[in-house]
């Protein structure tokens, strides 16, 4: 990316490309979320990707109970062990969350 002066090109790249897909379907938002999460599993996605997806799924009021049922409606098509993977992987997106909110937690607490 020559010339770029963001610190963060790669996730700037991502917001971007992510921008023009929700501008680009004609879904409504909490659809276009559960397909992308439905998309996810198919590729057996790493636990990164969920959790940049699954907390805009959050901003949606889209419960786990709408995520379970996703991976449930895939599983004839996509398969068991992807559902299985999908399932830890959202498992290892919300540890990872939890760690960063602790993280963040401590080091406010540090500063006051």
């Amino acid at each position: 990316m020559a010339g770029s002066t963001s610190e963060t090109p790669v996730l700037d790249l991502l917001a971007s490309m992510t921008a023009d897909s929700i501008e680009a379907s004609s879904l409504d938002p909490e659809t276009l979320m559960l397909v992308r999460i439905a998309a996810l599993a198919a590729v057996d996605a790493p636990s990164i990707s969920y959790l940049m997806n699954l907390e805009a799924a959050e901003e949606l009021d889209i419960d786990p109970d709408q995520v379970g049922g996703v991976l449930a409606a895939i599983a004839p098509i996509v398969g068991t062990a992807r559902v299985a993977s999908a399932a830890g992987k959202i498992v290892e997106a919300l540890a990872i969350a939890i760690e960063v909110a602790d993280e963040a937690a401590e080091i406010e607490a540090e500063r006051e």
